[in-house]
């Protein structure tokens, strides 16, 4: 029997850090993915090298930035005869396979490949009934995706090859956006969340991208998105809020229904209103998370009861980060700590000290080094991150990376007019340049703005407030961080005029 390492790499779709109560900051339970934390590893600076679902999932499976990958924006679709990390691991006997979310393009040329078995939804997927492509066709499955996919990874676990190690990839597509909750949990989280300090940011003392972005609470939220419908009329289900201004006079009339339940909702004024839809996202939010917890707690189970716990890697993470209320934001894609962390547990009993605590940096390019490295497989030069097996153990060895390197390509996207950025962040400090550009890109418009620099003392200004790239008291830190971000982009070949 071959004893090398299982690994269980389970991936959720813009589940936020502070949405696992691991992290500590009390907003709901999640008390199976904490179960990883608790027998392992917290990494507390994973970051994103893109924060958008494709790019960030071409980086985790090649172990490349998306500059190499060719993997940018959401256009974008992986080559699939690229090699990746299922692909060298199958080729060194493991058995693989993944389910659930795919979102790397569709038809032969993007399916998946690597992979023993494999069944993904179409694009986002749906959250009730969804359609998953398989490898002779498509077909839906009945019931709630969230179990659909933890099924599926159950049942290939049953029926795998007990006489070698897996590869299991678990992609989930809660908490994505719309929030659409089991009905189970209708129920959860009936009191009132409380309101992050910058729900009401001004976005004074910023570059003009933070001011310009089309993701607030307040204005840019849809029906579909908060499962609402206003049956008076103006909008459809799916199309803006009316508040995209400022209530008008007959706001007190405006009435609103739950898809669902048919209850009614009306309001006082524009501040109820804006606290409703933030407690409305919220708690459907969540929701759909308590559903990945149930899941994660049913692939720790298997593990336990077939005895494979001791010996399998078993990961949570997200593709990235998610704004939850801060700074007003729903959504990703900024290189703010909300959108730019990853959050990260790791449990492997044989190698890796339980109830740890990581804070050295790591990225979504380290993954695949990473699963390489535990396999015994040579990693291969194309490959641009580090394992981190070495931080994962509490060995952080000497000249450990100190920086993680961030770029956002689609520049002023219609639905959320997001500038392109890009830049790096140490332990205390982060830089930003937000060059404006498309460079023709898909998906994208021209720019007009001109280029704009941020840097944050993370440590004093963690809410990142306080744009002090022009303080005289930071010329130094803007000299270091500046040399350090060129140099990033020589290591890794990022030219920023393509």
């Amino acid at each position: 029997m071959d004893a090398r390492p299982n690994i269980l790499f389970i991936m959720a779709d813009d589940h936020a850090s502070k949405a696992i109560s691991c992290y500590g900051h009390g907003i709901n339970a999640t008390p199976h993915i904490d179960r990883i934390a608790a027998g392992g590893v917290r990494l507390d600076h994973c970051y994103v090298t893109n924060s958008i679902c494709t790019p960030s999932r071409a980086s985790i499976l090649t172990g490349t930035y998306n500059h190499v990958n060719a993997v940018m924006t959401l256009d974008d679709s992986l080559n699939n005869r690229l090699p990746n990390v299922a692909k060298h691991l199958r080729s060194h006997g493991y058995q693989t396979a993944i389910f659930g979310k795919w979102h790397l393009g569709e038809g032969a040329a993007h399916e998946p490949t690597g992979f023993d078995e494999w069944a993904v939804v179409p694009g986002q997927g749906e959250y009730h009934d969804p359609v998953f492509h398989h490898p002779k066709g498509a077909r839906r499955h009945e019931g709630y995706a969230t179990e659909i996919i933890t099924d599926m990874s159950l049942d290939w676990l049953e029926r795998r090859d007990t006489e070698r190690p897996f590869f299991l990839m678990c992609h989930h597509k809660a908490p994505h956006r719309s929030w659409e909750y089991h009905p189970k949990y209708e129920h959860l989280h009936a009191e009132d969340i409380e309101l992050p300090p910058t729900f009401n940011d001004d976005y004074r003392n910023r570059a003009a991208g933070a001011a310009a972005a089309k993701m607030r609470i307040a204005d840019d939220m849809t029906y579909l998105d908060l499962g609402l419908v206003q049956p008076e009329g103006g909008h459809e289900v799916g199309e803006p809020y009316q508040d995209s201004r400022k209530l008008p006079p007959f706001a007190r009339a405006l009435r609103l229904i739950d898809r669902r339940t048919g209850e009614g909702y009306s309001f006082e004024d524009e501040r109820a209103y804006n606290h409703f839809k933030f407690q409305r996202y919220m708690k459907r939010y969540l929701r759909t998370i308590a559903s990945i917890d149930e899941s994660v707690g049913r692939m720790l189970d298997y593990l336990d009861a077939q005895g494979l716990a001791e010996n399998t890697l078993v990961i949570y993470t997200s593709d990235q980060g998610f704004f939850l209320g801060e700074h007003g934001w729903f959504d990703k894609r900024y290189m703010y700590e909300e959108s730019f962390q990853m959050p990260f547990v790791a449990r492997h009993p044989r190698s890796i000290p339980a109830g740890s605590i990581c804070t050295d940096m790591a990225s979504n390019v380290d993954f695949a080094p990473t699963f390489l490295d535990l396999a015994g497989v040579p990693v291969p030069s194309y490959m641009q991150g580090n394992s981190l097996l070495p931080i994962l153990r509490g060995q952080s060895p000497a000249g450990w990376q100190q920086y993680a390197y961030h770029r956002y390509w689609m520049h002023r996207d219609v639905f959320h007019n997001t500038y392109a950025h890009y830049g790096i962040r140490s332990h205390r400090y982060k830089l930003i340049y937000w060059y404006n550009q498309d460079y023709g890109l898909p998906g994208t418009r021209p720019g007009g703005e001109p280029p704009a620099w941020e840097l944050f003392d993370c440590e004093k200004d963690p809410l990142e407030l306080m744009n002090v790239h022009a303080d005289p008291a930071y010329a130094d830190v803007v000299k270091e961080m500046t040399q350090a971000l060129e140099a990033k982009m020589r290591e890794i070949g990022d030219d920023p005029a393509h």
